[in-house]
């Protein structure tokens, strides 16, 4: 229950928010939903006159089709052949009376009765206002359909009976296809409609915007509400509710997270004879809980393969995203790649430093939630992960895992689609990438994203396994484009050195004979790629047999050394530098370890840094014949 009530007190938190409107990147809208409401995707815009006459129709465009609609307990879990009318907005078998006239296909009874007659109790109640009777007043006559058709909205045949299905015999009667049949799945029967009040004097607000139409429908369904009980959620004694919320994904998810109208495949039974005895939750919390839910998952989440990963902060949402990587929380750590003998304690000085902001933000007393949900089945969904903790111990969990699990990253790009380096943390979803590789299937990727969630937000270790299939595949560079194998190298070597406390800088004191493998083999790749040049951009032999290194790395060594030799031989004595390295570090070998044990991941950790070293030096030493020549040519 504890997700519930965190649900519940964030929705208290933001009810100024409630009914706003805002948008998402792609410029979808969404909103914090009032209660007793929902949404919908809507087909056909109907707009009355204030007198309830029909004004005017228009098949809605996909981008505006969602709909903040009332509703009840009933419609709001309507499925099958169940007759249960939402209040306003619904489909055209309900909110036409003239739908059987027109060729409309009922099961039993007519949807119409029971939809005008809801409508009227809210029109005539003490809480209806202008426009909930405007359109009262209009539908009350039974003719939507035949204004419809005169609008040509909606098509018949030549029978005045609706077309099912769309076909090039009807082109006889409409020359050009009829905008509704791209519009809906299904036949016109299926189409959903919305209505609109028009003013000749003034400018209305949207029916499903308007703040005063939620209140009078919220006002007056709180009015019908009984069946009090205590709410395992509040301890309150409320009106309770057994029918619970859908649509939490998106409008057309159908999977609930409270769910107990299986009386006869032992859902509860064998235990409890009612489902509230299992847990009573009441009608206004499971409304506000999962309203909040939907809000932060439209706000907030990342949704893979369906699978939402979600975390918030009770008092404010925005809150430091765990599966983010440094990069993420502070765009501006190229400067400190400048130092590269950053200690982890200085580095978690600079990443608490970018967490500030959301220490400030927040009230002391806030809490952090973080929660995984995924479906089995298109009708249940589960709680997979939650925890929910002190604000301070999750930002410091953030800040030892950014400061712990780091390494040089060059896979990232900025505003301007320019690729930039930065010291620190890989996202998970780039760690499952380096894992199984860019195309991996996306039940793989949400289900190691799940797996790293506790690493971080406990301070667990990364499960060996993830560690192990990357360092295989940052060992295996030739079966990967160049890029893609550098992002890899770069991430196993951040999961490796939270195992081994290991610095970006040359560590020319370590006489690990892993770390020591990993340098000569670095060695090796500059000095072939400076022979090279830069205009040849095949592999050189130290990457090709990477792999065979890594298994047996003495036999392996003495294949590479003799392939350079030609390469020392150009050079002249230009290879003398790199060549003494070489034999400095070999040197520190001891001569019982100098054999073909396979190497651990360390070998990776001196492989990049040796290599960074050099790459730094050259870089240092081109500045420095630059400006030397440019200060020969100002003389």
């Amino acid at each position: 229950m504890s997700w519930l009530l965190h649900l519940y007190k964030t929705y208290e938190s933001n009810l100024d928010r409630v009914g706003e409107i805002e948008k998402k990147y792609n410029d979808r809208e969404y909103t914090l939903l009032p209660v007793s409401h929902t949404t919908q995707n809507a087909h056909i815009e109907v707009e009355v006159t204030e007198d309830g006459e029909f004004h005017s129709a228009f098949v809605i465009d996909k981008n505006d089709a969602s709909t903040l609609i009332p509703c009840t307990e009933e419609s709001a879990s309507r499925a099958g052949a169940k007759i249960a009318p939402y209040p306003l907005h619904d489909k055209l078998s309900y909110v036409a009376g003239d739908f059987v006239a027109y060729g409309g296909q009922i099961k039993k009874e007519e949807p119409f009765t029971y939809y005008i007659k809801q409508l009227e109790d809210w029109a005539q109640s003490p809480y209806a206002t202008a426009k909930v009777c405007s359109i009262y007043n209009y539908l009350k006559k039974g003719q939507l359909i035949q204004d419809l058709v005169h609008a040509k909205i909606l098509c018949v045949d030549a029978d005045n009976k609706l077309i099912e299905k769309w076909d090039k015999k009807y082109e006889s009667l409409y020359p050009e296809k009829p905008l509704i049949f791209s519009t809906v799945a299904g036949g016109q029967d299926s189409a959903f409609i919305r209505f609109n009040v028009h003013s000749p004097k003034e400018i209305l607000t949207k029916v499903w915007k308007d703040r005063e139409m939620y209140d009078s429908f919220i006002r007056y369904y709180q009015n019908l509400l009984g069946g009090e009980d205590i709410c395992y959620v509040t301890g309150q004694k409320l009106p309770s509710t057994d029918k619970h919320a859908n649509k939490i994904r998106n409008a057309a998810d159908k999977a609930k997270l409270i769910s107990a109208n299986d009386t006869s495949g032992f859902t509860f039974r064998g235990r409890f004879s009612q489902s509230n005895e299992v847990a009573s939750i009441s009608y206004e919390v499971s409304q506000k809980a999962h309203n909040a839910l939907k809000w932060l998952i439209n706000r907030q989440a990342k949704i893979i393969d369906q699978r939402v990963f979600l975390v918030w902060g009770n008092d404010m949402p925005d809150i430091a995203d765990p599966t983010e990587d440094t990069y993420s929380i502070d765009p501006t750590p190229v400067t400190v790649v400048q130092r590269k003998s950053f200690t982890n304690q200085e580095f978690a000085n600079e990443v608490s430093k970018a967490l500030e902001g959301y220490r400030n933000d927040i009230s002391s007393k806030s809490q952090v939630n973080i929660m995984i949900l995924d479906s089995a089945t298109t009708g249940r969904m589960a709680v997979l992960y939650y925890r929910h903790m002190d604000k301070e111990l999750y930002l410091d969990r953030l800040v030892k895992w950014h400061s712990t699990c780091v390494w040089l990253h060059r896979y990232r790009k900025n505003e301007q689609g320019e690729f930039v380096q930065f010291y620190g943390a890989p996202a998970t979803k780039d760690i499952a990438f380096a894992a199984y590789g860019p195309r991996a299937n996306e039940k793989v990727v949400k289900g190691l994203m799940e797996r790293m969630l506790p690493c971080i937000v406990d301070d667990l270790k990364i499960p060996q396994d993830i560690v192990t299939s990357v360092y295989q595949r940052a060992s295996n560079p030739v079966s990967m484009e160049k890029w893609e194998w550098e992002k890899t190298l770069s991430i196993a070597c951040a999961l490796i050195n939270r195992q081994e406390g290991f610095k970006l800088a040359l560590d020319m004191e370590s006489n690990d004979r892993d770390y020591l493998f990993g340098r000569l083999l670095a060695v090796a790749d500059v000095l072939e790629r400076s022979a090279l040049g830069r205009e040849e951009t095949r592999a050189s032999n130290a990457i090709r047999y990477m792999n065979a290194f890594s298994r047996h790395p003495a036999r392996t060594w003495m294949t590479i050394q003799q392939s350079l030799q030609p390469y020392q031989a150009r050079m002249g004595t230009k290879a003398s530098y790199l060549s003494k390295i070489i034999d400095e570090v070999a040197s520190r070998i001891k001569i019982e370890d100098f054999n073909n044990r396979p190497l651990s991941g360390k070998y990776l950790l001196g492989f990049y840094s040796q290599r960074h070293e050099l790459y730094q030096k050259r870089e240092n030493n081109k500045d420095a014949v630059e400006a030397s020549n440019e200060e020969e040519k100002s003389i």
